[in-house]
């Protein structure tokens, strides 16, 4: 009722990332605003720039890994920033790594490229030496979402909207010529459900290594468009 009839004193400011739940009695009143994430390399650059004026000792990397751990938001990349300044030492890309509980990309990396070659062995070491050097499964979960869905749009020829060095998109470009995109959407789908499974329950890892195992059953299985035909039946021969 308030909402209907607000006093004229009054204004109202709603915010919410899940639009979709707000009743369409309430949206019909509303003046809608959408707040995209920031990309990346913007917020690079602002982190660079107050580097300088602060005069925090920094590397490139490191800032790359803070704007992607921030997921689009100024203001948490500007808080992890300010937890990494308050260690005293130059913010490397190691120490960034160690602090926000990341996983070096070339972890990521390799564990694509088994499950593309179905080496369980290998991906599982992957995900042990990600979590054994202090990695966040969740966030190391993210990463593998993060890479395949960049494998998805080069698949889908869309890899100008792809954010990563040229070195890093010939290699993903390479990658993704080795998936199905069935096959793609479907690991996609494992490893984002992986993301949010994971609970900092007795075993964290466990979400992550079931999605792999179950990326490369996901290659083993056939297609309908490469599964053979049928033998057409004929009719039994009688003869005179």
């Amino acid at each position: 009722k308030t909402l209907e009839e607000p006093p004229p004193h009054a204004i109202f400011m709603l915010a919410t990332t899940e639009v979709h739940k707000i009743p369409a009695t309430v949206l019909s009143r509303c003046q809608r605003h959408e707040f995209r994430r920031i990309p990346v390399s913007e917020i690079t650059h602002h982190l660079q720039e107050l580097c300088e004026k602060e005069n925090i000792q920094i590397t490139p990397e490191a800032l790359t890994v803070i704007a992607r751990q921030s997921t689009g938001s100024l203001r948490d990349a500007i808080s992890l920033l300010d937890q990494l300044s308050s260690t005293g030492d130059k913010i490397t890309l190691k120490l960034a790594q160690q602090v926000l509980g990341t996983a070096a990309n070339e972890l990521v990396v390799d564990l694509t490229d088994a499950v593309l070659r179905r080496q369980a062995s290998e991906g599982l070491d992957c995900i042990h030496k990600a979590l054994d050097g202090g990695s966040d499964p969740r966030q190391f979960a993210r990463q593998i979402v993060d890479y395949l869905r960049g494998l998805l749009f080069f698949k889908m020829g869309n890899e100008d909207q792809v954010d990563a060095p040229a070195e890093a998109k010939e290699r993903m470009r390479e990658l993704a010529s080795g998936f199905n995109q069935r096959h793609l959407i479907e690991i996609l789908r494992l490893f984002n459900n992986a993301a949010g499974d994971i609970r900092g329950g007795w075993q964290p890892g466990l979400a992550l290594e079931m999605a792999f195992v179950e990326s490369i059953e996901v290659l083993d299985l056939q297609t309908p468009a490469q599964a053979q035909p049928a033998e057409p039946r004929r009719a039994p021969h009688i003869s005179a």
